[in-house]
């Protein structure tokens, strides 16, 4: 079957950590409109999106073509009338947010992490998701990609939240942070939403993403959203692996 429509992870995936899209990938996902329709979801919030993904495309791009699915698909926006605009957005209510803040602040005790440097705030309210970061939301790269490796900080901060917000979703996010979200979202929440918006079929459509593994937060894609997937080393992977796509469905 003909594929519709190509999505991608951000952090990772088409560029490095909380950094901006470089020339060669904004041209690719440029020509990538082209021929399809192109969704980035990630666990970020729309300025990040921007920031790093939409204001370096060029001109040429298809704008009304993408789709940009924030905090896992709990949120989505579209270039409509000559201007970005929110289509929904699935926040927390304040009582819901006062709750989790305080069982982060508990749960980041719990796990150790009082008193580590840091690099601006551990936790950010990205409306329909919380995430605490480790190193805080402004640690250098390098500092970020040493700090948890292998995934036990994170995990001892995932099970201390998850005691105290059961009815929730903690889910392993970037390289040092957990995203939560109401009960459920996860980036196979995403695709389901996304197939509803757009209309697609999620048989017509292919997922490119750096953790696709048990665990890992584009795991869920392939094993319960059943979309094809295609898992990438590096954002030199994903560069071809675009460039594939480009020739297929060009």
């Amino acid at each position: 079957m003909t594929k519709k429509l190509i999505a991608f992870d951000l952090d990772g995936t088409l560029a490095e950590s909380k950094q901006a899209v470089d020339a060669e990938m904004a041209g690719l996902l440029a020509r990538l409109t082209g021929v399809a329709e192109v969704c980035v979801i990630s666990g970020g919030d729309w300025p990040q999106f921007r920031t790093q993904v939409v204001d370096r495309l060029p001109d040429d791009a298809r704008l009304e073509r993408l789709w940009i699915m924030p905090t896992s698909g709990t949120k989505l926006y579209r270039f409509v009338e000559g201007a970005w605009k929110a289509v929904y957005a699935e926040d927390f209510s304040d009582a819901e947010r006062d709750r989790i803040l305080k069982a982060l602040d508990k749960a980041v005790e719990e796990a150790g992490f009082k008193g580590e440097k840091t690099w601006g705030p551990q936790i950010e309210d990205r409306g329909s998701q919380i995430t605490f970061s480790g190193l805080g939301q402004e640690a250098p790269l390098d500092a970020k990609k040493a700090w948890d490796p292998n995934r036990r900080k994170r995990e001892a901060m995932q099970k201390a939240a998850q005691r105290e917000l059961p009815d929730l979703s903690i889910n392993i996010g970037g390289s040092t942070s957990i995203d939560v979200t109401h009960k459920g979202v996860d980036k196979a929440y995403g695709i389901g939403k996304l197939a509803e918006a757009s209309g697609i079929a999620k048989a017509e459509m292919v997922f490119m993403g750096d953790a696709v593994y048990p665990g890992g937060n584009d795991w869920p894609v392939p094993d319960k959203a059943r979309v094809d997937t295609v898992a990438v080393g590096s954002i030199a992977e994903t560069k071809r692996a675009i460039e594939a796509c480009i020739f297929c469905l060009g």
